[in-house]
């Protein structure tokens, strides 16, 4: 049968988020800067409701949030970003790591501290609950200076639920998503994890996708495997077949 996705992500939320005198914090394992987009400083999430056999994201990070990272203040957060993005010169930041929407009004506020910094914001995310709940791209749309990069974990449903482990009815959670981004006008794109797919469960993807607007099949984006040594582990463990991946200093442009 599987979990229940949206349920998964509310009941972790518990855990990795809190309120601190009326002040929504949320924990984060690590701030770094990182080679992709071109040089971006990120913010590392803990914890995320999808528990996909394929997670470059450590054990212990993935299963123990209870004592893995600290809170922060929306404020601390952006100050560490900023830090980092002003001592190495870049105007990209993004958070990732477990699942940054986790956390609605932690998120919503740390956008607001960084509106009007003439920073670039990129939000990495599985989707299921913007797909739940429209008003996060509602909020979302408030902000000029956000983009969200939707990661569809596989190309259908079938796929979904070997993947992750939930129901295949949620992989339309992540489609409905972009289809919420896009009726509010907030910029975004699709990544697919496709080292698992069939050129024909693919093809399905960019049609579904095409019907929510021809954009998002323009700005498609490849997601194939990192075969780092524990991600490796993992494969071998679940019996997980791919068609395709890449050590981790053979990636291609």
């Amino acid at each position: 049968m599987g979990y229940d996705a949206v349920n998964s992500h509310k009941q972790l939320e518990k855990l990795v988020t809190r309120s601190n005198l009326g002040i929504p914090e949320r924990k984060y394992y690590r701030f770094r800067v990182d080679r992709w987009y071109g040089g971006i400083v990120t913010g590392d999430c803990v914890g995320c409701g999808l528990f996909c056999k394929f997670c470059w994201v450590s054990d212990k990070v993935r299963y123990r949030p209870r004592l893995v990272g600290r809170f922060y203040t929306p404020s601390e957060v952006a100050e560490r970003l900023i830090d980092l993005a002003n001592r190495r010169g870049l105007r990209q930041i993004r958070l990732s790591g477990g699942e940054p929407t986790i956390g609605k009004s932690h998120l919503i506020k740390l956008l607001e501290e960084l509106d009007g910094l003439g920073y670039s914001f990129i939000l990495e995310t599985n989707g299921i609950l913007i797909g739940h709940d429209p008003d996060y791209a509602k909020q979302f749309s408030r902000f000029d200076f956000i983009h969200v990069r939707v990661s569809l974990k596989g190309c259908c449903e079938e796929e979904f639920a070997i993947l992750t482990g939930a129901r295949p009815e949620d992989f339309k959670l992540q489609l409905k998503a972009l289809e919420n981004l896009v009726r509010y006008g907030v910029e975004c794109h699709p990544a697919a994890m496709i080292s698992f797919s069939t050129k024909e469960s693919l093809e399905k993807l960019m049609r579904r996708l095409g019907e929510i607007d021809r954009g998002l099949v323009e700005e498609f984006e490849v997601e194939e495997l990192i075969l780092y040594p524990h991600v490796v582990d993992r494969l071998r463990k679940y019996g997980l077949r791919y068609f395709t991946g890449y050590k981790p200093d053979q990636i291609p442009p």
